[in-house]
């Protein structure tokens, strides 16, 4: 490991199953972060309504990765919500912090991801993907970056993804435990500008108006899929 990461395993309890340094420069080149609902933002459990919640935690970790990206880059990253069924909370969350898009009711979620592809202009690998269980199989293979969020009860499977090099980092957390801020840490912490992104967000910096200006002026589309293949636009 190189002197760079050499800590890293102190901050990160996690698997990483990629070394932090190949894992980083994958990174280097991800233009999408796209994230599974249930079972990445919360424990998977719904209520009365079809919905599963979010946590505030999680939400300033990914405020804090797209600003991250934005000094990496000069430019706000494309990031979306894949997710197998309808959740009202997921879209609420998606539409007050700005996402690019929600996927909803996709079974096969490798159809969401092309999609995605071709209307942002890129490919899989400038795409880092979180994602928990089966239904996410069919992208992990083509991803640039693959995080799982293992969960107590998935073992055998867990074991499955990394033996079918289905993924990069095994998060320590699980999703009631805010999996997806310790995803958002990683992935600043790897990008080698994780104090240039908190203090500037600290000072409130020119830097960090001009991206918060950016990112609240996207609109954020929402699509599903009711034949199982093509994929269409919906109003929400």
């Amino acid at each position: 490991m190189s002197d760079q990461f050499n800590d890293i395993d102190k901050f990160f309890k996690g698997r990483f199953i990629t070394s932090p340094e190949q894992l980083s420069s994958k990174l280097n080149k991800c233009k999408a972060y796209i994230f599974d609902w249930d079972g990445v933002f919360n424990d998977g459990y719904k209520n009365d309504n079809n919905s599963s919640p979010f946590s505030e935690v999680d939400s300033m970790g990914l405020n804090m990765l797209r600003f991250n990206h934005y000094l990496k880059t000069g430019s706000n990253a494309i990031i979306a919500i894949i997710t197998g069924e309808a959740n009202h909370l997921a879209y609420s969350f998606a539409k007050r912090e700005h996402f690019s898009g929600v996927y909803f009711k996709i079974k096969n979620k490798i159809d969401a991801l092309e999609h995605i592809c071709k209307e942002h202009d890129i490919t899989p690998a400038e795409v880092a993907f979180v994602f928990d269980d089966i239904l996410d199989f069919s992208v992990a293979p083509i991803a640039g970056v693959r995080i799982m969020v293992p969960h107590p009860s998935t073992s055998s499977l867990v074991e499955y993804a990394v033996n079918n090099n289905l993924v990069d980092y095994l998060t320590h957390c699980d999703g009631h435990q805010n999996a997806v801020r310790e995803t958002s840490e990683l992935f600043m912490t790897l990008s080698e500008r994780y104090n240039e992104t908190i203090s500037n967000r600290v000072e409130f910096t020119d830097i960090y108006r001009q991206y918060l200006k950016q990112r609240n002026e996207v609109e954020t589309s929402f699509y599903t899929s009711n034949d199982l293949q093509t994929i269409q636009p919906v109003v929400i």
